[in-house]
């Protein structure tokens, strides 16, 4: 598949992780005025700065990963047993990319709408660990790709002592 294609179809999938992580976010609540925030949570216009971008970098580091496997299946098309293997790198990491653009589109849902911050520091824990995840799996096919996923898995990292820090905070 070409580049272009896989672009297309990886910007889809995170523009709705995102367009759903979007939708069930709502900073201008009651609630979440009154939580007790850390002094070094980042001002609230960094957050659609910062998610703008990694989910740029999602989209296009996981099209890459893709293309990359597409050409390598292509030239192993008379070796079955490489060709089986490439396949099998490529279902692992759509696999590793749709949990975690699930996870990714949950963690707001939790956070902002059930409003329970201690299951949204778990989910968001389980965020962080596919987000490295799918750095590692990018990483063993490009990695320029896995480099570039990085700023994601550091982030959501972030995201994670935050929402952990929010949760002491508040009980």
């Amino acid at each position: 598949m070409s580049l272009l294609k896989n672009i297309v179809k990886t910007t889809v999938a995170t523009g709705i992780a995102a367009g759903i992580a979007s939708y069930a976010t709502n900073t201008d609540t009651l609630w979440n005025k009154m939580q007790v925030k850390p002094s070094w949570q980042p001002p609230e216009v960094a957050f659609p700065i910062a998610w703008s971008v990694l989910y740029t970098s999602i989209a296009g580091a996981s099209a890459a990963v893709l293309t990359k496997l597409d050409r390598k299946a292509a030239e192993a098309a008379d070796d079955p047993d490489k060709l089986a293997k490439i396949a099998a790198e490529r279902q692992k990491f759509k696999r590793a990319l749709g949990t975690n653009l699930v996870l990714n589109a949950t963690w707001s849902a939790l956070y902002w709408n059930v409003r329970n911050n201690w299951l949204s520091a778990g989910e968001v824990a389980a965020l962080a660990a596919s987000s490295s995840y799918l750095a590692y799996r990018a990483g063993k096919v490009s990695p320029a790709a896995g480099i570039a996923l990085l700023p994601y898995a550091g982030w959501t990292a972030f995201a994670t002592a935050l929402n952990v820090k929010i949760a002491f905070l508040n009980s």
